[in-house]
């Protein structure tokens, strides 16, 4: 086994080698002003080197303030990878662009940089003097509304801080906020004292014209003591002097829209846009059926995806559509933010033949220029050929095509006649039916209501339980109900029968009263008895309905 691990070593080694990455080369921004510095990283994952670059070759640009190396081993999918950086903190020599050399490391070399070197304003700022102080600043005093003003608040301190600093959120009514990035820290020059700068940078986006004012914001940190301690023997930090400072409050010029500008057409302010398309695959040879994806995409600088307008559809008789959610994305720059929008649709063509897709055209203003502009895409020809697999194959016989053709066409007209002719018979039958009464009313067999009442009513006042019995299922039988029903949903009538019941089938029958029974009888809803035509009189009535 120690034979086996002492000839693999080798071979590891000659296989990384083998591998070696490039020497890549990145700064943390590419413009600062004069007397910032910027932040070199070069990285490697070549694990047989354990030197460090050499930097001769900036020194006759820029100031090394300080370098730092830092190791890391990442697993990705059970694969190790191992990376080593070297991150380099440079001071400018020279205003205007700059380049950061080729840098080597071993036989790898890495890409050279060039950063922009603005000159700074030699104004000094009234609170250069103190130990901490802060600064706000916008790339612009006006802007149109929506539009972007790009915010940068930078902290100086030329004392230590702890780590307890805060800065106020930055909140402001009628406006949009994104934060540009991650917060930077670098050193900078001022009156030959070193500062380090924390840097933050936001994109304004006004809703409403006017004057819109940004209020102070409020720094807050604890300064590191560096005086002696009183107290030789005490322990733990040394306490220090809580420092809040604010900045000045800026105000910002939101113009309206132009006059000029389309009133259909969404609002887009923006410094510079590009309308771009592509396919998959692209619509060279293509055949009915055939599926292919249209991507569109819109890119604009100044504004955020989600204020991106919606791109026009591809509907155009021959091509089914089927459309795919936009994809939205971000991206931070020196300048702002980028905003993209990118819609994806399949198309599928249903017809052969040559396909006229439209111009897509955008509307926006440049803000840059301040004036109105157009970006669009071209019209274009979609040449569709006929599929084969779809054909239909033509029959084989002494069949004619037209002969065929006329078969089935009469053939239709027949089941559309016999169609026709169902339908008309039977709104005929409906509209019979209509004027005929729903139910026809059956002969009368045997006594009447109106004397089968009289029956109850004689035998009840009489006080002859069996008598109104029999008189009772008389009646009983030419009812829509049963007794047990209507005794059920008419409480009355369900304590007369219990005595009449009790009378029949007990000895107190003699001693039995009718008149609670007639009462009850008399008394059921209209709705639970059959009426008598011929009504109480025994006469039909005056107006019949």
């Amino acid at each position: 086994m120690t034979r086996f691990t002492a000839l693999l070593l080798p071979l590891l080694l000659c296989t990384a080698t083998a591998q070696a990455a490039e020497l890549t080369a990145s700064v943390d921004r590419s413009r600062l002003n004069s007397g910032e510095t910027v932040e070199l990283t070069l990285e490697t994952s070549d694990v047989t080197q354990f030197g460090k670059p050499d930097l001769t070759a900036l020194e006759a640009l820029f100031e090394v303030r300080g370098t730092r190396q830092v190791n890391q081993l990442n697993t990705l999918n059970g694969d190790n990878r191992a990376t080593t950086r070297w991150i380099i903190t440079l001071l400018p020599k020279e205003n205007g662009s700059v380049v950061i050399p080729p840098l080597q490391l071993g036989d790898a070399q890495s890409q050279p940089i060039t950063v922009q070197v603005v000159e700074s304003d030699t104004r000094e700022n009234q609170n250069s003097l103190d130990p901490v102080f802060i600064e706000a600043s916008l790339d612009q005093s006006s802007v149109y509304v929506q539009a972007q003003a790009i915010l940068t608040l930078r902290i100086y301190h030329s004392v230590s801080l702890y780590d307890d600093s805060s800065l106020t959120p930055l909140q402001i009514a009628d406006a949009r906020i994104e934060q540009l990035g991650d917060t930077r820290t670098y050193e900078k020059d001022l009156n030959g004292v070193r500062h380090g700068v924390i840097e933050m940078r936001y994109a304004i986006y006004p809703q409403h014209s006017g004057l819109l004012t940004i209020a102070p914001q409020t720094f807050s940190a604890t300064l590191v003591d560096t005086q002696p301690s009183q107290d030789a023997n005490a322990q733990g930090p040394k306490p220090g002097k809580l420092m809040r400072v604010s900045s000045a409050e800026i105000p910002l010029t939101v113009k309206p829209k132009p006059l000029t500008y389309p009133v259909d057409a969404p609002w887009l302010p923006a410094r510079s846009l590009s309308l771009s398309e592509s396919w998959n695959p692209e619509p060279e040879h293509i055949q009915v059926g055939d599926s292919m994806t249209r991507s569109l995409t819109l890119k604009v600088e100044g504004l955020a995806s989600s204020q991106l307008p919606v791109l026009p559809a591809t509907d155009v008789n021959g091509l089914r559509r089927y459309p795919d959610q936009p994809v939205l994305s971000n991206q931070s720059t020196d300048r702002g933010i980028v905003g993209s929008r990118e819609e994806r649709e399949a198309l599928v063509p249903s017809r052969s033949g040559a396909i006229d897709l439209p111009t897509v055209d955008v509307v926006w203003w440049n803000t840059f220029e301040d004036h109105l502009e157009h970006s669009s895409l071209p019209a274009r020809t979609l040449q569709v050929a006929n599929n084969p697999s779809l054909q239909v194959d033509t029959p084989t016989g002494n069949l004619q095509p037209s002969v065929v053709d006329n078969d089935v066409l009469w053939w239709w007209k027949l089941s559309t006649l016999i169609l026709a002719c169902t339908t008309l018979l039977g709104f005929g039958l409906w509209w019979r039916a209509r004027w005929q009464p729903a139910v026809h009313r059956a002969a009368q067999t045997g006594p009447s209501p109106r004397t089968l009442m009289d029956d109850i009513k004689r035998a009840s006042q009489a006080n002859d339980p069996q008598a109104t019995r029999q008189a009772l299922d008389a009646w009983a039988r030419q009812q829509p109900e049963t007794l047990a029903d209507m005794a059920a949903r008419f409480v009355p009538l369900s304590d007369a029968l219990d005595g009449l019941n009790g009378a029949l089938y007990s000895e107190t029958g003699q001693h039995w009263q009718g008149e609670d029974l007639w009462r009850a009888i008399r008394t059921i809803p209209a709705a639970e008895r059959v009426q008598d035509p011929v009504g109480e009189s025994g006469l039909p009535p005056l107006y019949p309905k």
